[in-house]
């Protein structure tokens, strides 16, 4: 979920300072959340939220040299353990395969599953279009996920949506207020994240051991990469550190 910094023609952004209480990053694979959202993370788990993570797979098609048996368990781990450098305790994962990820009624019902479950006030996901801010291509478990997240918020509210979740005992909510989407060329609010916060998101990326061991040898390090998404980030709004969000109000 790489959020590459905003375009120049973005227009004038807000500081996203509101609290919430709750708070849910949905993900299609593990790192995503750490590619700048786990800066804001660690924000607002300071300021007293409870956030939880929700991945869609274990990534297990990630590590080209490694067989995805293999891969699936280490790269869960090391989710957990950069969910814990940000003071996130909760981290769920999903069934999906690594890669195929399909957009549909099953994926939104297992997102609702877990707004019902965790019932957030706020849901923070990555952008859904076809490219990123920069013009980077925007890889399709991303699309898939951050539109079925979308869609899922909704869903969460609709007792006569997913049925079978109210069979589970999964009541309805609808107290979702506001949608954050990370990574798109239109922001509408920054969160400032600089000092502990960047330092935090960097120890975060860094707990990715295996996968950033596998990367080639001229992809940027965690430091340089955060550096470059969240302090591009913070130009346009004349601070070191912010990640710059969509944020979707709901209600």
């Amino acid at each position: 979920m790489s959020q590459p910094p905003a375009s120049p023609e973005s227009p004038s952004l807000e500081p996203f300072e509101e609290h919430h209480s709750s708070v849910l990053c949905v993900a299609a694979h593990p790192d995503d959340i750490e590619y700048g959202i786990a800066a804001a993370v660690h924000r607002w788990v300071a300021e007293g939220a409870t956030v939880t993570y929700f991945l869609l797979t274990r990534g297990e098609a990630g590590i080209d040299t490694m067989h995805p048996d293999e891969a699936g368990p280490v790269r869960e781990a090391e989710e957990r353990e950069s969910a814990r450098r940000v003071g996130v305790d909760v981290v769920e994962f999903g069934d999906h395969r690594d890669g195929a990820i399909e957009y549909g009624v099953a994926l939104r019902r297992d997102i609702t599953r877990v707004i019902r479950r965790t019932r957030p006030e706020l849901v923070v996901t990555g952008v859904w279009s076809e490219r990123f801010a920069n013009g980077m291509v925007n890889q399709a478990d991303h699309r898939a996920v951050g539109l079925a997240t979308l869609d899922a918020v909704a869903d969460a509210g609709n007792r006569w949506l997913h049925t079978d979740l109210t069979d589970e005992g999964l009541e309805p909510w609808g107290g979702v207020t506001a949608l954050a989407v990370a990574g798109g060329e239109r922001p509408t609010h920054f969160v400032d994240v600089s000092g502990e916060h960047f330092e935090a998101a960097v120890h975060s990326l860094e707990a990715h051991d295996a996968y950033n061991k596998a990367l080639p040898s001229d992809f940027p390090q965690p430091r340089e990469l955060l550096q470059w998404i969240l302090g591009g980030g913070g130009t346009p709004v004349g601070l070191d550190h912010a990640l710059l969000l969509d944020v979707i109000r709901r209600g």
